[in-house]
């Protein structure tokens, strides 16, 4: 019997030129277009996909588009002209876990990626169907093909027999695949986003004379930056605007427009967008509001012009967006309805919110903080910070990433694109939304303790992003990765011409998790030698208000000698003797080439004297403070290994898939206790031994084939915490202690006590708690920390976001503060931890394995001398929901 249209498999990709194409799961309804598509096929393309050049028929059309979903599974590639592409997977009845893949797509498509995109679909659902090799007959004249094969990143065994190639592809997600697919995912990403930062040609859709209105700013700013492309008003009702010639419509403008900036009223926005598919636009910025941000009816017009964009294959930033920016001189583009242009630098910047935009561009201007380019995305329809963090990551003149976000629109593709750049260039981030009102009602220990703010932390941590509090914040630590060396430690020297703010700065690096180190011998003698004599050579320098601007010179290059020292905080109060100008170009001078960072305070009245710029100042040791910490604490992410994925032995995927599958076949909800024992032994976690029963005489039973002494637990829907409701017995030492142990359940329970586990009392050891949650924001969050009653009354948990790495799991029990009792704490004996990082380890293979994983409770696991053993577990399944709205896959 067939299954339902499986619309969670529909998705939009982008293909290697930036463009985008609808994949989704073959109808019935799809035999005319398939037809159509067949019959424009070049003889080449049929020759290679049937091998013969066939009469095309609706009869071997309709066997292409009527498939089971299970057995058969066929994916289209839809645009706004129709199919251009189909491909499937056909299982072979000898070999369940085989299936035969085939390709066609149109000749005006090859070459674009489209093979890969559709290969890397279907593995993903032959997955889901227990299929785990693909086997496929290529001609040897089909050389794109063989490509596709070869350089997918999956393991390929090849064998060529009269002109033909048998390939066998093994369907395992190895790291040389997931290298390959990082690798086409940025390369699709940047080529899409060229048509905002590099476009040839602008058109303003909307431009007209009145200045203050947004389509004459965009235009004006357009012109008046110098932007070295074509500008092109649109206009009907104008012949020239700006001293430019004004075009009635994109479609009729002559040269070529990669982008277009619309500022029409939202009512008019589609007819624009029809009209730019029409001119073949790859990029489309709406800045026009009235879409999703104001209510039903603007919600239902962002989906519409959502799915025209994404049918014709063009790229989408906004609606109510503030524009975009290239400070590149051989662009200079403005295409933002500001008042400022920033200084070109090394920094980028993203925002959601258009208003903050306009201040966030005046705050870099003022703080001299140089920008490349600036993006802000508005409603984030399409385009979201990940495609930007891939096309900044390959711009050459982008040294430090700033992003304002409100939301994650891929959590897990941002954490796995942000962990790859930071290793390159550093990313700040501030995300609102820090307050406790969203915490969520929930059933199990990890959702009660997994807020939305501890996951992004967490994410922040695991992907090396710096989260500030603020947007000054933001600035402050900006500044300094722009123009200093990134700290070895977090041991800092404080230099000032006062003792009271040295003292200050002392308590605010110390709050914020740096250290004073004593400074050498050699380096007090060599301050003494020039120094005077009432001035304090310790840590924090004084160098009293007399200091000249030389005696700053050489305190800095001493301090920056000693290799106590890491960075180096400088303060300047304002004497009558000595000029801030002077000063300020000793300390440049002695942060030219310097390999450790300085930053400065000038508490003045006028702020830093603009000859500071290279050194990044600040008006008070606190905000310093802050930003070298923050710095510190990034660059000692950047020094920790990388992690891997480890290959866990012991993995019987076959009989987790098993379980799941029948728990979604009555619904899901709750594991059973057994079900839950058994998945969790099918990836190598043990529990301690249990039973299950119903009635005393089992329980009697069960008891004595365990052991005494042991636990009873009464078992319920209803019962979340056993502990509170008093559904937990310990020390059972006799089979008349079972009975009427489970007699009191029965009494106490009633009608609601499904039954009672028996299960073995395991004694010692340090009770630890580990947990899942798929979170509706972020996927997959697991945690760790204190077990039994210490879960919710100490709340010592850490978080990261799935898949964990070896060194995700060890940062994880690092963070723990109850895991130092796994080490031996006050003559307590030591256990094995590494025990607990592979459990870490396994439940996130198990959740792998299980994306219908909705919350997952071990609580406690007894963290042994040798081993562990789970004393306590729930498990609750959800069936997957399809999509409400296709997300862009790279």
């Amino acid at each position: 019997m067939p299954l339902t249209y499986p619309v969670e498999f529909e998705s939009d990709v982008v293909l290697r030129d930036g463009s985008t194409l609808r994949l989704r799961p073959v109808r019935p309804e799809d035999e005319p277009p398939l037809l159509e598509f067949f019959r424009g096929l070049s003889p080449e393309s049929l020759y290679f996909r049937f091998m013969a050049v066939p009469r095309i028929d609706v009869h071997r059309v309709k066997a292409l588009a009527t498939v089971d979903y299970e057995n058969e599974f066929a994916i289209v590639g839809e645009s706004h002209r129709g199919i251009v592409a189909l491909a499937g997977f056909y299982r072979l009845p000898s070999t369940p876990d085989r299936a035969e893949v085939a390709f066609a797509i149109a000749d005006r498509l090859q070459g674009r990626g489209v093979g890969t995109r559709m290969l890397e679909r279907l593995a993903d659902i032959a997955a889901t169907r227990g299929v785990r090799t693909f086997n496929a007959y290529v001609l040897g004249e089909n050389r794109r093909m063989m490509e596709v094969f070869l350089e997918c990143g999956f393991a390929v065994q090849r064998h060529v027999d009269g002109g033909v190639y048998h390939v066998v592809l093994s369907l395992e997600r190895t790291a040389e695949y997931e290298e390959r697919a990082a690798e086409r995912s940025q390369h699709a990403a940047v080529a899409s986003m060229k048509a905002f930062f590099e476009p040839r040609g602008v058109a303003v859709v909307g431009a007209n004379r009145a200045r203050g209105k947004i389509g004459a700013e965009v235009l004006h700013n357009l012109k008046s930056t110098g932007f070295t492309g074509g500008i092109y008003p649109v206009n009907p009702y104008a012949s020239e605007i700006e001293g430019l010639r004004s075009y009635p419509s994109v479609a009729s403008i002559p040269g070529p427009v990669d982008l277009a900036v619309i500022c029409v009223p939202a009512a008019d926005v589609l007819d624009a967008a029809d009209d730019c598919i029409d001119k073949g636009v790859r990029g489309v910025l709406v800045i026009s509001s009235g879409f999703g941000e104001a209510g039903a009816e603007g919600k239902e017009r962002e989906r519409k012009l959502l799915e025209k964009i994404r049918t014709a294959g063009i790229r989408l930033i906004g609606p109510n967006c503030m524009g975009i920016l290239n400070t590149d001189p051989a662009l200079n583009l403005n295409a933002t309805f500001s008042q400022v242009f920033p200084p070109a630098g090394r920094v980028a910047m993203s925002t959601q919110s258009g208003a903050l935009g306009v201040a966030i561009l005046d705050s870099a201007r003022r703080l001299n903080i140089g920008i490349s380019s600036f993006a802000s995305i508005g409603n984030k329809t399409d385009v979201s910070g990940n495609d930007l963090l891939q096309y900044w990551d390959d711009d050459p003149r982008t040294d430090v990433i700033l992003l304002y976000l409100e939301s994650f629109g891929n959590p897990k593709k941002f954490s796995q694109i942000a962990r790859r750049i930071s290793r390159r260039k550093p990313i700040v981030a501030v995300k609102s939304g820090r307050s406790r009102a969203g915490i969520r009602a929930a059933s199990s220990h990890t959702g009660a303790l997994a807020t939305s703010d501890a996951v992004v932390d967490a994410l922040c941590r695991q992907a090396g992003v710096i989260r500030t509090n603020t947007l000054d914040e933001m600035f402050d630590v900006a500044a300094l990765l722009a123009n200093q060396p990134l700290p070895r430690g977090r041991r800092v020297a404080i230099l000032s011409n006062a003792g009271g703010p040295g003292i200050l700065a002392a308590d605010a690096c110390e709050a914020n998790g740096l250290e004073l180190p004593a400074l050498s011998e050699k380096t007090k003698s060599a301050l003494r030698h020039f120094l005077p004599e009432a001035a304090s050579v310790g840590n924090p320098v004084d160098m009293l208000a007399s200091a000249p601007a030389e005696h700053f010179r050489r305190a800095l290059d001493i301090l920056l000698a000693d290799e106590r020292v890491d960075a180096i905080m400088t303060i300047f109060i304002p004497p009558l003797v000595t000029e801030a100008e002077a000063v300020a170009r000793a300390i440049v001078g002695a942060a030219k080439g310097a390999s450790k960072p300085i930053v400065a305070t000038f508490m003045q009245i006028d702020g830093a004297p603009t000859v500071l710029t290279p050194v990044p100042c600040y008006p008070f040791p606190e905000s310093a403070a802050i930003a070298l910490s923050r710095v510190a604490g990034f660059a000692e992410w950047r020094a920790r290994e990388e992690g891997v994925a480890p290959a866990l032995p012991g993995i019987n995927r076959d009989a987790v898939r098993a379980i799941m599958l029948r728990a979604l076949a009555r619904g899901g909800g709750w594991l059973t206790p057994p079900e839950v024992s058994s998945m969790l032994g099918a990836v190598g976690l043990a529990a301690a031994a249990s039973r299950l029963v119903t009635d005393k005489d089992a329980a009697v039973q069960a008891a004595k084939e365990i052991g005494f002494p042991l636990v009873m637990k009464a078992i319920s829907p209803d019962i979340v915490h056993k502990s509170d409701a008093g559904a937990v017995r310990l020390g059972i030492a006799t089979p008349q202690e079972a009975w009427r142990t489970y007699e009191s359940f029965e009494e106490h329970f009633g009608v609601d006590l499904s039954g009672v586990l028996v299960q073995e009392m395991v004694t010692g050891g340090v009770e630890m708690f580990i947990g899942a949650l798929h979170d509706a924001s972020f996927g997959p969050v697991l945690a760790c920390g204190s077990g039994g009653i210490l879960v919710d009354l100490l709340r010592d948990s850490v978080f990261r976001l799935h898949p964990l790495t070896d060194c995700d799991a060890a940062e994880m029990l690092q963070e723990v503060r109850g895991a130092k009792l796994l080490r031996g704490y006050r003559g307590s004996a030591p256990v094995d931890e590494p025990a607990l990082r592979e459990a870490l380890l396994r439940v996130s293979a198990l959740v792998e394995l299980c994306p219908e994983i909705q919350e997952l409770d071990i609580n406690p696991i007894k963290v042994l001398e040798c081993g562990g053993k789970i004393l306590d577990a729930r498990i609750r399944v959800e069936k997957r929901a399809g999509q409400l709205s296709r997300r862009v896959v790279y």
